[in-house]
């Protein structure tokens, strides 16, 4: 159990104070802000304490993220934070979190998911063009290897190349110089931002699959902290826990991470969740794509209690359907299984060895 951190309003009432850790761009801010928000309301007799902190993929702006390497590039700094007890808990886009957490830590909380899919931002000499009208060898900025993988296989006449940066950063980079016609960004952190506008269009499915978890904003807490665990819980959104675990076991179970082009695309329709995976080479010439689907009707609507021990990739969602969290979880293995016997592991080991030596 943690040491309980409190303050008081001046008249001798004590209200607990919840330290929240945070990247500091002002988007992890405002993602921050609206968890906080939202906690504020449903339990008005705490103060929340907002702890920003820099952590490496913030401070290696030059290297493509795939070429560094690391795990957990924009959430170790913070899991140091919790684990020293200097933060109740912590806010991160559940993209960055690795499907496996490091003991003693789970994520307590998916929240709602905003648009996951990604959008094409154009320079503003090109608005009213797509990415179909943009001109022979247009240089398209991103730094994810599952875009570039797929967009190159879509769009052979454009060029692709590495672009890093927060959203502010990229978006200057774009706008200010000649050497981008466009760049591809998660929807998402646009839209969070208050940037719609700048969006050319949204790439569907068809065009270009998203990341695993992209679009949810992910609540990690200490796995023995009960009380918080609890608090916490109610703000998870059943629908994105289901999606996002099945795609996260598709990930865990491929042994895929930033260094390789996996992508999903997941939908609910008549309680039956359906789960599209795919993996691609480099140059998105090689590649094998399925889809499956399993029942998550609510199979025997019981609470777990809430234990810290129950974890789905990392999850821990008690007041979600146990049975339902289990057929999400077996649809993404089975998935990864169905693509891991057609050769996909052949096509992730040469996609990590050319990138390793890019």
């Amino acid at each position: 159990m943690s040491e309980e951190a409190t303050s008081s309003d001046g008249n001798g009432k004590v209200s607990r104070v919840i330290r929240i850790g945070t990247r500091k761009s002002q988007l992890a801010r405002i993602q921050t802000d609206s968890v906080a928000d939202k906690l504020k309301q449903l339990y008005p007799e705490i103060n929340v304490e907002i702890i920003g902190m820099s952590t490496t993929g913030d401070k290696i702006l030059d290297t493509a993220l795939s070429k560094i390497g690391e795990k957990s590039l924009f959430t170790k700094e913070l899991e140091n934070a919790l684990e020293r007890n200097e933060v109740d808990l912590v806010v991160h886009s559940l993209k960055d979190l690795p499907t496996t957490l490091p003991p003693g830590f789970t994520i307590g909380a998916v929240l709602k998911r905003e648009n996951p899919h990604d959008a094409v931002v154009l320079h503003p000499k090109h608005m009213g063009k797509t990415l179909d009208t943009l001109p022979e060898n247009s240089v398209i900025g991103t730094s994810s290897l599952r875009r570039a993988a797929q967009l190159k296989k879509r769009f052979p006449h454009l060029d692709f190349k590495d672009i890093r940066g927060n959203l502010n950063t990229r978006l200057k980079k774009l706008d200010e110089k000649d050497d981008f016609a466009a760049i591809i960004l998660a929807a998402a952190g646009l839209r969070r931002m208050g940037w719609d506008n700048r969006i050319s269009h949204i790439l569907g499915p068809e065009d270009c699959m998203y990341a695993v978890g992209q679009g949810a904003l992910a609540v990690e807490v200490r796995a023995r902290d009960t009380d918080i665990l609890e608090m916490v819980s109610v703000l998870h959104d059943p629908d994105t826990v289901l999606r996002c675990i099945a795609e996260r076991a598709f990930l865990r179970q491929l042994e895929g991470g930033c260094s390789v082009p996996v992508a999903v695309n997941t939908e609910m329709k008549d309680a039956q969740l359906y789960l599209t995976g795919a993996v691609y080479s480099l140059d998105g010439s090689d590649s094998l794509k399925e889809t499956m689907q399993t029942s998550i009707a609510d199979a025997g609507k019981t609470l777990e209690e809430v234990d810290e021990r129950v974890q789905r990739v990392g999850v821990t969602a008690c007041k979600v359907s146990g049975g339902a969290q289990d057929n999400a979880e077996r649809l993404g293995i089975d998935l990864a299984n169905l693509l891991l016997s057609k050769g996909a592991k052949e096509i992730l080991t040469v996609a990590r060895q050319l990138n390793d030596a890019r």
